[in-house]
């Protein structure tokens, strides 16, 4: 028996100690994230003061 009886064209073997690029996201993308996060939480959280301000008034 040889190997070539058992190869599947479709699923190809990857080395599993090498990440591909397909499964990190970029550096950049991900400092992007965490700062339009913390941005976004921190324009929620003043909208929130001025509402509750403006509430007991």
């Amino acid at each position: 028996m040889s190997d070539s009886e058992y190869y599947d064209p479709l699923t190809p073997r990857r080395p599993k100690s090498a990440d591909t690029q397909e499964r990190r996201m970029p550096r950049g993308v991900v400092i992007r994230l965490i700062a339009y996060l913390v941005a976004g939480h921190v324009i929620a959280a003043f909208l929130f003061l001025l509402f509750t301000v403006a509430g007991k008034g």
